[in-house]
């Protein structure tokens, strides 16, 4: 059966204390409270510094027990080091504590810059350095730097399959043959809607779905209305069931059916405090339904939007 995860990216916002989280709710509790009203969350920290173990210890121990987190790649990997001559990075990266998560590690997304071109070879040397569990990422993690030495973690209590998602922003991967390049290692190419500021792609590329939703209308700062979100709602039930809307936006032919894919996705509409009510409005129609004690869509809210 597939899975479904609809969440948020990040949730330490400012602007969401007295809107979203109580005025009254100490900032060490935001992510206990987030985490009961959305089933997932991407961790942007990663991507622009190296966490430690300790903090990815304290957001597993607040989170719930069948909560996900997605995690976002470092810029240093993509942004720096362009995917080129990586080694070292990466296992700075694993070694960062990423490990101690356990079972609520979801998908490592990788975000491309936007002056980034296609370039088919190094992104199969990329793809082909990444590990393929938390094993072989415990391994790589090994050969950090010496810098490391007393903020790692290289211990996973099970070998867990890792998944990876990339998310692109120049328009030269508008092609057939990243596309394919993406099913050889089954890395999910993200469905980014960013006010048309940056390529979109629907093609499938993966046996799962990650989604990033930016904002329709103006990036990071736009929420999606009732009619934009009983859209994507049905295309993610579509590609959810392992199938394909007829009207999808590819650049290379459709993906083989399948019995069904899991589903990633999050919002990232920050700005005006739309997104984790975005997101608990499309996880309700995608029938995810909060915990007991959750927080869920006010008609304050919806009067407001």
């Amino acid at each position: 059966m597939s899975e479904t995860r609809v969440g948020i990216s990040g949730w330490r916002y400012r602007p969401w204390r007295g809107e979203f989280y109580p005025a009254s709710l100490p900032q060490r509790l935001e992510l206990n409270f987030a985490s009961r009203c959305v089933n997932s969350i991407e961790i942007n920290g990663s991507f622009y510094s190296l966490q430690r173990p300790d903090s990815y210890a304290q957001w597993y121990s607040a989170t719930p027990p069948d909560f996900i987190f997605s995690v976002k790649g470092s810029r240093f990997i993509t942004h720096m080091k362009r995917l080129k001559n990586v080694e070292q990075a990466q296992a700075n990266f694993w070694a960062s504590g990423v490990l101690r998560l356990e079972e609520k590690l979801g998908p490592i997304l990788w975000q491309l810059p936007p002056n980034l071109q296609f370039d088919g070879d190094t992104l199969e040397r990329f793809f082909d350095s990444l590990p393929c569990s938390t094993a072989d990422a415990a391994r790589i993690g090994r050969h950090h730097s010496d810098f490391m030495k007393n903020r790692c973690w290289l211990t996973t209590h099970k070998n867990r399959t890792l998944r990876y998602a990339i998310e692109i922003r120049h328009e030269s991967f508008m092609t057939d043959a990243f596309v394919k390049l993406l099913r050889r290692h089954n890395v999910a190419l993200v469905i980014a809607d960013t006010a048309k500021k940056w390529p979109y792609m629907e093609d499938m590329t993966a046996d799962f779905v990650y989604a990033r939703l930016h904002g329709d209308k103006e990036l990071y700062v736009s929420g999606y209305d009732e009619k934009a979100l009983s859209r994507w709602a049905s295309r993610f039930k579509q590609w959810r069931s392992g199938s394909e809307p007829g009207n999808a936006i590819r650049h290379a032919p459709r993906a083989p059916s399948l019995s069904g894919r899991d589903l990633y996705v999050y919002f990232d509409n920050d700005v005006k405090v739309h997104a984790p009510f975005n997101a608990q409005d499309l996880a309700s129609r995608l029938g995810i339904c909060p915990a007991a004690d959750a927080c869920s869509v006010t008609e304050d809210y919806k009067r407001r939007a």
